[in-house]
């Protein structure tokens, strides 16, 4: 007599009693992965979205002002008389004393503009370089040096002291002839001048208080000169008061003071500061 074999698993109901049992256990594990996913990626109410709008243009009616169209042919181009052609557009090559000195020469006595200068100050300029005179005495500050047309070469950058916290800024650069032509020049009260890439930023006091005005100076390939192209009112903060010395906390050591580190030179030179104040005159940097 062939015995029948118990079947695999067990009997049916036995089969059902354990998938039960496993279905109940399961149950509480899926039920928080089940509410994480019905709550990814959700959109949620952000309360309702304000009406755009626009400028209103005012007086629609009245008759604006125009804009008179630049130039086509850009800027003439202002040659500073009295200097040796410069060799291979290279401006590193060119004494920043004489330079400002010859322009002197050329414009005496003129008070105003962008050949503006002090009785004092030029003065001061005509005594540079004599035998005697004390070089901290001279108001051409230290030169700088960056290619602010884009031609791969660079121009050089003159800052000249002037009373009051005052300076003038002025640019120049060497054309293929060698001809030095000035492209930038300006006057005014300075907090500091600054080199961001191809630009030469002002900044200055504003005429409110604790506003500064930060104005950019640019290449204008069109005008062929540095125009501004930017400017913007910045707010100063305050500095805050200095917190009062724990005299329970130990004292830190003392270090040794940072060198200072030369202006930039050549080519392709990380941006710096100019400080309005005087230094080194003709200084190669």
């Amino acid at each position: 007599m062939v015995s029948s074999l118990p079947s695999p698993g067990g009997s049916p109901r036995r089969r059902r009693s354990r998938r039960r049992l496993a279905v109940g256990l399961l149950t509480p594990l899926l039920l928080p992965l089940a509410a994480a996913c019905g709550n990814a990626g959700g959109l949620a109410g952000a309360g309702p979205t304000p009406t755009a709008s626009g400028p209103v243009h005012l007086w629609p009616g009245r008759e604006g002002a125009t804009v008179p169209p630049a130039d086509p042919g850009g800027a003439p181009p202002e040659y500073v008389p009295g200097i040796a052609p410069v060799l291979d557009q290279n401006v590193h090559a060119i004494d920043p004393v004489t330079l400002v000195q010859a322009e002197l020469r050329a414009h005496p006595d003129v008070r105003t503009g962008p050949d503006g200068m002090p009785p004092e100050t030029a003065a001061a300029i005509a005594a540079c370089g004599r035998d005697g005179a004390d070089p901290e005495d001279c108001p051409v500050l230290t030169p700088y040096y960056r290619d602010l047309t884009g031609n791969g070469k660079d121009e050089l950058i003159v800052g000249i002291a002037y009373p009051e916290q005052q300076m003038s800024v002025r640019v120049y650069t060497a054309d293929a002839e060698g001809r030095l032509n000035r492209i930038m020049a300006t006057t005014d009260t300075v907090i500091s001048v600054e080199l961001a890439g191809r630009d030469v930023i002002l900044r200055v006091p504003s005429g409110n208080a604790g506003y500064e005005v930060n104005t950019t100076w640019s290449w204008d390939e069109t005008q062929r000169s540095m125009l501004p192209s930017r400017e913007q009112i910045v707010r100063v903060r305050p500095a805050g008061p200095s917190p009062s010395p724990d005299p329970s906390a130990p004292s830190a050591p003392s270090l040794p003071p940072v060198p200072t580190l030369p202006p930039p030179s050549g080519a392709g030179a990380s941006p710096g500061t100019v400080a309005a104040r005087p230094g080194a005159a003709g200084a190669s940097t």
